[in-house]
C-alpha cells in the first residue's frame, strides 16, 4: 500500500492496533495463479513477532501455502469519508475541495507454518480461546473438532502500517474537519476523531 511519510505509523502504534483489531484477510498468493486466495479470519497476535490461528481443512488457502508460505495479513480499521467541502482551505469554494478517506491499516509480512499435529493445534487453539474467550473448556476435549482444522503460525517478517487522517495538515484543518465528525457522529467517525485529538 502507498504510505505517505505523514500517514506512516511506527511499529509500536501498528502492532497496537494489530492486537486491538485481530481480525483481518490472510491472503495467500501460491504460485502461477490467476488469483491470490483471500480468508477472512480471527487471529491471536501471540508476540511481536507471532500470529497464530486456525482454519477449517477444506479451506482452499492450504494449497496456496503449501505452494508458497510467504502469506500477507491484512487488518483494517473502521473507516471515515470525508467530504471535500469540509478540507477545503478557508476563502476557497467548498464545492472543489478535494475529498478523502480516513482510516488505518496495518500490513504484516510473513512466513507461514501449517500446523498439522495436534499438540500444535491445541497449542494454538487454547491460546486464541485463552485470549476471546478464558471460561471456554479445553479443546482436547473436542477430538472431532480438532480433527477438523489444521493451525497456522505465522512468523511477522515485515510490519507496514498506515494512519490516514490528514497528518500533513495543519491544527486548525485538524481542528475543522474533527468538529465535523463530532457533528455527524457517523460509523468510523469516533475513531477518526480520536486520531485528530
Amino acid at each position: 500500500m502507498l504510505i505517505h511519510p505523514w500517514d506512516s505509523a511506527g511499529l509500536e502504534q501498528s502492532l497496537a492496533f494489530v492486537r486491538d483489531h485481530a481480525f483481518g484477510q490472510l491472503i495467500a498468493s501460491g504460485r502461477d495463479r490467476d488469483l491470490p486466495v483471500v480468508v477472512p479470519t480471527q487471529f491471536l497476535l501471540h508476540d511481536d513477532r507471532t500470529v497464530l490461528l486456525h482454519l477449517a481443512r477444506p479451506n482452499p488457502v492450504w494449497a496456496a501455502i503449501e505452494e508458497n508460505p510467504k502469506v500477507l495479513l491484512s487488518v483494517a480499521g473502521p473507516w471515515s469519508y470525508i467530504p471535500g467541502s469540509w478540507r477545503a482551505e478557508p476563502g476557497t469554494d467548498p464545492a472543489l475541495g478535494v475529498p478523502t478517506t480516513y482510516y488505518s491499516a496495518v500490513q504484516l509480512a510473513c512466513h507461514a507454518e501449517i500446523v498439522k499435529d495436534a499438540e500444535g493445534k491445541l497449542e494454538i487453539l487454547r491460546a486464541q480461546l485463552g485470549d476471546l474467550d478464558p471460561d471456554a473448556g479445553d479443546p482436547a476435549a473436542m477430538p472431532r473438532l480438532l480433527s477438523g482444522i489444521q493451525g497456522l503460525r505465522l512468523a511477522v517478517e515485515e510490519v507496514r502500517g498506515k494512519f490516514k487522517y490528514d497528518g500533513h495538515k495543519d491544527a486548525a484543518h485538524q481542528g475543522r474537519v474533527a468538529g465535523r465528525l463530532a457533528e455527524r457522529g457517523g460509523p468510523g467517525d469516533a475513531s477518526a476523531l480520536s486520531h485528530l485529538s
